[in-house]
């Protein structure tokens, strides 16, 4: 299965709605509406008009994931929005690796050195996930002034991309 991953902008607002909004609140049970999450109709405004990126890994035009970067400071972003279709999970697609590699890569290039990311509990296999590539566990209080924080996330960790 041939998958492909790209930028995205507003014109997939609609897809990444409708992915997202899916996984939040009917597999994970998550009380979060549209309404907690504008940045999904304004993809362009919020994530690359800072410096950030969104991208969409597609199956013959269909969007099975998705990723974003909040670039909040010089060296330090935020992943957002990292989202895989659940019957397109695992290694047996790589989808979460490849869209994860992509940002990483995008850090990289363009000089950030310090990735951050709040989920929550429930989420235990993307916490694994985030471990298993070298994410580590830090305290609420230990995350940078700027970082976005989202008001349902009780869990967060940071990568230095500077090793």
């Amino acid at each position: 299965m041939k998958i492909s991953i790209q930028p995205i902008g507003n014109e997939y607002s609609t897809a990444a709605i409708d992915l997202i909004l899916s996984i939040q609140q009917k597999e994970f049970n998550v009380p979060i509406t549209i309404e907690d999450q504008p940045d999904l109709l304004q993809i362009e405004a919020f994530y690359y008009q800072g410096g950030g990126a969104f991208w969409g890994a597609f199956h013959n035009g269909e969007l099975l994931g998705t990723i974003a970067l909040i670039k909040y400071a010089d060296q330090e972003g935020a992943i957002r929005k990292m989202f895989v279709k659940k019957e397109f999970r695992g290694k047996e697609y790589g989808i979460a690796q490849q869209l994860l590699d992509i940002l990483i890569a995008y850090c990289r290039k363009n000089g950030i050195q310090h990735l951050y990311l709040g989920t929550i509990t429930i989420l235990e296999a993307a916490l694994r996930f985030y471990e298993k590539n070298n994410f580590v566990r830090i305290e609420k209080k230990d995350l940078p002034d700027a970082f976005p924080l989202m008001s349902a996330d009780n869990v967060f960790c940071h990568l230095n991309l500077d090793k």
